[in-house]
């Protein structure tokens, strides 16, 4: 993976829609594309990671200027990637936060993040909430192959929730006919890692990405061509029958575990 610095007039985005998967208000990307490289995410294709180098410094003139609301890092590409290991721009970002007092989001599956357990757990009001796909490490190598395992992830979420951090787990994306089979397993092991939510979002399949991801279900999972075909003839997103019978087997299960099914 190469590195390229950057440096930005303006770093904050603010989001203008109702963001009811996140709630977040705004939005901080400290690096542009990602090193993990998941083959459902347009940035599998980048050999690139752009590193933001005065992102802290930017985003600390900018927030002054804010009305309170949620800031997610992370939004886009993984805030604990590798590079983050390095250059602790998102930790940068966590201290000017607390220091501002704002709400904050963070989304990614890396366990780098209990690096920053001194400053998550000194903040009013922060939620974590850690990504899979799967459960299965075979699944896993397929989609996520530079991603810390499903298992470590989910020693995250529990480690996170016993030092008191609001946490949750993120099916995102859902992968149709992967992992079908795993779901309830999946809202299970959240619940035994006491994860306090399980939320959920479905494989969008547009432009050349599309392609890609075939390419991979065709070397895999060639029975499943077919039914995607037909799952995503009509759109970017499945069929509004299948999203409907995964949303409601996923809200059974996690009533069924005492799991909200929403961010809480």
């Amino acid at each position: 993976m190469n590195y390229r610095f950057i440096t930005c007039s303006t770093f904050v985005n603010t989001i203008t829609r109702n963001d009811a998967l996140f709630h977040g208000k705004y939005t901080v990307d400290p690096y542009q594309q990602c090193a993990f490289g998941c083959s459902y995410c347009d940035s599998s294709t980048q050999d690139t990671v752009t590193i933001t180098s005065n992102a802290v410094e930017q985003f600390r003139q900018e927030i002054p200027h804010l009305k309170k609301g949620t800031i997610i890092i992370g939004s886009v590409h993984d805030p604990y990637q590798p590079a983050e290991e390095t250059y602790t721009i998102t930790r940068g970002l966590l201290a000017v936060i607390k220091e501002y007092d704002f709400p904050c989001h963070i989304l990614t599956k890396s366990p780098l993040i209990l690096r920053d357990f001194d400053l998550l757990s000194t903040m009013n009001d922060c939620h974590v909430t850690i990504s899979l796909v799967s459960l299965s490490n075979t699944t896993a190598h397929i989609f996520e192959n530079n991603v810390p395992s499903p298992i470590d992830r989910l020693h995250t979420v529990q480690m996170l929730s016993e030092k008191g951090i609001h946490v949750g787990v993120a099916l995102i994306p859902v992968l149709p006919y992967v992992v079908d089979d795993e779901l309830e397993n999946i809202v299970r092991s959240a619940a035994a890692c006491k994860a306090q939510y399980v939320i959920h979002k479905f494989l969008d399949l547009n432009g050349d990405q599309k392609q890609r991801f075939l390419d991979i279900l065709s070397s895999n999972y060639p029975q499943l061509l077919q039914p995607y075909t037909m799952l995503y003839h009509e759109d970017i997103v499945p069929k509004k029958t299948y999203q409907s019978e995964i949303n409601q087997r996923i809200s059974k299960y996690c009533k069924k575990y005492h799991l909200a099914n929403t961010m809480a």
